[in-house]
Order: C-alpha cells, then structure tokens, then sequence
C-alpha cells in the first residue's frame, strides 16, 4: 500500500531535521579524514604501488572537493536557507555547477579507473608491466579530469548565475522555457547516464572478470602446488591478490551501494518525461533526499575502508594521531 500525501511529507520534515544535524556532521568528519589520507598516502609507507597510491590520492582529492562543493557549499545552506539566505544574494550558482559536477564526475570515474587498473594487474599479466605504473596512472587521472571539466562546462550556459534556494539536483536558477525543453531533459538524462549509470556497469564488470579470473587463477595455482592432496603451503602471490581484490571489492560495493538510490531516483525522473504514458510511478521526495545524504556520504568512508583493509595505513594513521600527542605532553613537561 503506498504512503499518502501527508505521510510523506511528514518522513520529508523529518528528514530535513535530522539533515541540519547530519550535513555539519558530514562536513566535519569529511573535510580532515580526507586531507588525513591523501597525507598519509603521499608519505609512500603504506606498503601499496605507487600506481595504486596515486589513484587513492586521487579519489580522496576529489572526495575532498566534492565534501567543499556540494555538501559546504550547497546542501548545508540549503537546509539552513534562513541563517544562510546572503549566500543566495552572490551570482556564481553557474561556475559552482560546473566545478561541483566536474568533481563529482571526477570523483566517480576514478573509482572506474582503478578498478579497470587493478582488472589489469590481476587479469592481464602481459599488459600489467606497461599499464600499471605511475606514469600511465597520472595520464589517466588527468585526462579524466580534463573529460569531466570539458563535459560539464557547457551547463555555465545553461544556469543562471543565482542560486535556488530548494533541494534539487539543478540548485541554479534556470529559466522555465528551458527547464521544460526537450533538449535539457535528453542533456539532464546523458548527464545521468554517464555518471554513475555507465561507471555503475563498468564497475560490475570489471569486478566479476577480475573474481573469475582470481577463482581459475587460484585453482591452478593450488593443484601445482600440490593443494589436490591437502597440503597447506603459504602463497605469497595469493595473499597479494586477496588483499588487493578486498580493497577493490569493499571500495565498488561502497560507491555502488551509497550511489544506487541517488542513481535510480535521477534517471526515472527524467524517463519520466519521455515516457510520461508508460513511466507513471514518481518516487517521493524524500526518497531524493536519501539519495543526497547518502551520495555525500560515500565521500567520507574510504579512509575508513583503507583503516580497516590496510594493516600499513592502520599503523601511519595510528602514528598520526599519536605524534601531535606525544609533542604536547613534550611542551607540557
């Protein structure tokens, strides 16, 4: 049975309560464990590539521009839009847009990249030599950078430069004539489609070519090694690709999981236009605002992910937090 009009709209209060809380929680928590991480990580002690390491480096950048952007600079005077209303009055909503929807796009395809790069490292042992290094690494990050920028300058033309003052994924003004335009629902549904639904797809296939290859791999691996008659010897090449599938693993199921609703809510909005005389079923409001909350959360759990995968990233954390402490007690004495 379906929630009626005044049930949803109480869940969307509620929810729009506990976001005044959540969003200065998120901020607080996603702006130093990030610049923490890509720290710890540039340091080079946490026993990873520096293929690898770049890659991380570079999704916690992005991470972290997406925390400033979006969650700072957009969902947090949105829902305090009363003690926040002067930020309204500054004309730059288009260039926000376009730096917000870069990094986020960013933020999204180097999670594709390196999963392609780890499928590489695991399953294309001939190309791995060539592919997986520091050089192809920064080529990759950067010309997925330049593709995200060159792909959504476009929507400066589109947007006012004043800010809206709801929770919508188009925070702009834009005016009604091309809100309403055929050409902005095919522009808004591409939009959607290469980012996350495309990156949703390669993840998911990269994934399971990387399981059946690891699956046969390990098999062959085993009976060479005598595994067929019960003998338990150690393997330091499956212990590596073990820890480097659970790291590529634990950080796909994060994005694809905090992403999906955000995903789903997007695209049947715009099918919605196409096929209004099929598409009939709009999803409440506040199931949008999920997809906000938890979006921006998938901003801030990858260092947590590497604390718990990593024994090294555990070990240069710990000593992180350790060092500023053992310096007071040292002023302090």
């Amino acid at each position: 049975m379906s929630l009626n009009f005044l049930t949803k709209l109480r869940i969307l209060w509620v929810l729009i309560d506990i976001e005044k809380i959540y969003y200065p929680i998120l901020a607080a928590i996603g702006v130093p464990i990030n610049v923490v991480t890509i720290v710890i990580l540039s340091r080079g002690k946490c026993g990873l590539s520096k293929c690898v390491t770049s890659y991380l480096i570079a999704m916690a950048a992005a991470d972290l521009l997406v925390v400033i952007l979006d969650l700072i600079l957009r969902q947090i005077p949105i829902v305090y839009r009363e003690q926040t209303a002067f930020l309204y009055y500054v004309r730059v909503c288009d260039i926000h847009a376009v730096l917000l929807y870069a990094a986020t796009d960013c933020s999204v395809w180097f999670t594709v990249t390196f999963s392609f790069d780890r499928f590489v490292a695991i399953c294309c042992q001939k190309l791995q030599t060539k592919y997986c290094t520091k050089k192809t690494a920064a080529v990759v990050l950067g010309t997925v950078t330049m593709l995200s920028c060159w792909k959504n300058i476009f929507w400066y033309f589109l947007y006012g430069s004043s800010y809206m003052r709801t929770n919508s994924p188009w925070f702009c003004f834009v005016a009604s004539a091309v809100s309403h335009s055929l050409a902005w629902a095919v522009t808004e549904l591409m939009h959607y489609i290469l980012t996350p639904f495309i990156p949703f797809i390669l993840i998911l296939l990269f994934n399971a070519l990387t399981v059946r290859n690891i699956i046969v791999a390990n098999r062959a691996r085993r009976r060479l090694r005598g595994g067929n008659r019960g003998e338990r010897l150690s393997d330091p090449q499956m212990s590596n690709r073990r820890k480097s599938m659970v790291l590529l693993f634990v950080i796909s199921a994060n994005f694809i999981l905090l992403w999906v609703v955000f995903m789903v809510c997007s695209i049947l909005k715009r099918l919605e236009y196409f096929l209004w005389y099929i598409v009939t079923v709009s999803l409440p409001t506040f199931v949008q605002e999920i997809g906000f909350m938890l979006q921006l959360l998938s901003c801030c759990t990858n260092t947590f992910i590497y604390a718990v995968t990593q024994r090294k990233f555990r070990q240069e954390l710990r000593n992180g937090v350790k060092y500023p402490l053992k310096k007071m007690v040292e002023l302090i004495r």
